[in-house]
């Protein structure tokens, strides 16, 4: 495929069960699987989808308020067997899938659980992406940030026959810094995966999710493509999930959209790559990755939060805490 030709993106946004136990993750695999070939084939007339993705929580979400009870029941390795048949059918329609969010445990930190999402290509995982921003207090999986020997790349941008990608989770998104660091690496396509809950959703007053997905895209000059957890209040207690996943354009515009509500859906928009560089190249206002005074911004780099170093110090009383003491400092 020419990576200069319009191409499309799906959002499969799934509205099913949470999992308590990772034996009971398969049929959400299954299901997610059944999706991928309905955005890909079904749509084959009319779209070539050549990317598709899942939502935060897809495969599973933090339902414990320690980090041990997320290790001993939910968190799997990466690769497993769930990523193997994404890859298996990759493989088969031809494109690329950014899987739901894992909780995932690895061998080099192994008391660590980590949110985590793979970019997954029809030749095998291409990245791993681990949450960096856990909805604190809530979430008690752990950030990069914690680690002191954490040693992967936390941003990563992949270059791919459908453009460079690069994927961040949910809560990540409030965070400016976090897109641009992958736009300045290269990103052209920033793809969201979220499970981000009512009132906070595509509704106003309160339409958070609408106004960060196009400020992203605005302020980074790249597409975004945002697929957003879509349960009812009944799977995933005790919030429930207002859906609207989208894809946006480089100039904030909401090229497709899901309708506000929960449910099961489908959402396919237009990538062209060669516009976004044409646009990149061209433009000399508004154009702010090439107009940042980076070394002015001396207080952005100083700590803040401390993080938990432990899995023991990861609970929501103790994040509570630590959240207070940085308030007061």
């Amino acid at each position: 495929m020419d990576i200069e030709t319009l191409y499309y993106a799906a959002c499969c946004q799934v509205d099913q069960p949470n999992p308590t136990h990772r034996r009971e993750m398969a049929a959400g695999t299954s299901r997610m699987l059944a999706m991928l070939e309905r955005a890909v084939v079904g749509y084959r007339p009319f779209h070539d989808v050549k990317l598709v993705v899942f939502p935060e929580f897809a495969h599973a979400a933090p339902v414990y308020a320690t980090a041990p009870e997320l290790l001993e029941k939910l968190a799997v390795e990466i690769p497993n067997e769930h990523t193997d048949r994404i890859r298996e059918k990759a493989k088969e329609l031809g494109v690329y899938v950014q899987t739901g969010s894992f909780l995932e445990v690895d061998s080099r930190w192994p008391d660590t659980v980590f949110n985590a999402t793979c970019l997954i290509g029809p030749d095998g995982i291409l990245s791993k992406y681990r949450k960096v921003n856990p909805w604190i207090p809530w979430e008690v999986h752990a950030s990069p940030h914690d680690l002191d020997d954490y040693s992967d790349d936390p941003f990563p941008v992949v270059e791919t026959e459908i453009g460079k990608l690069g994927v961040a989770t949910c809560y990540d998104w409030l965070f400016p810094e976090v897109t641009r660091e992958l736009a300045l690496k290269g990103a052209e396509v920033l793809i969201r995966i979220s499970a981000y809950m009512d009132p906070w959703g595509a509704t106003s007053p309160m339409d958070w999710w609408t106004v960060i997905n196009r400020a992203r895209a605005i302020e980074n000059l790249a597409y975004v493509v945002a697929c957003n957890q879509g349960a009812n209040a009944a799977h995933y207690p005790p919030f429930s999930w207002p859906g609207g996943s989208m894809i946006v354009d480089y100039d904030g515009r909401v090229l497709a959209e899901a309708p506000e509500g929960p449910g099961e859906k489908i959402v396919v928009g237009p990538i062209s790559l060669r516009t976004l560089r044409q646009e990149r190249e061209r433009r000399l206002g508004h154009d702010m990755l090439s107009h940042l005074r980076t070394e002015l911004y001396r207080e952005g780099r100083k700590p803040r939060y401390p993080g938990s170093r432990t899995a023991a110090e990861r609970t929501v009383e103790s994040q509570e805490e630590r959240i207070r003491r940085t308030k007061s400092s």
